[in-house]
């Protein structure tokens, strides 16, 4: 399963980020800070909500999901 990340710059400084497949958000000061946060906060909500593969997209950067 492929899932997206939506960046967005936050008003205060930053990013936020969100995946809409999945229905986790977080934040970042960077983009790379961001997408890390959003992989913890995925990750976190798949251990109690377990999918069986998963890797997050966003442009050109892959993370993936074990």
């Amino acid at each position: 399963m492929e899932l997206s990340a939506v960046l967005t710059p936050a008003p205060e400084g930053g990013y936020v980020v969100f995946n809409p497949e999945i229905g986790t958000t977080t934040q970042g000061e960077t983009v790379e800070e961001a997408l890390l946060n959003l992989r913890e906060a995925t990750e976190l909500y798949l251990e109690e909500f377990p999918l069986s593969i998963c890797v997050i997209r966003h442009d050109q950067t892959t993370i993936y999901l074990q």
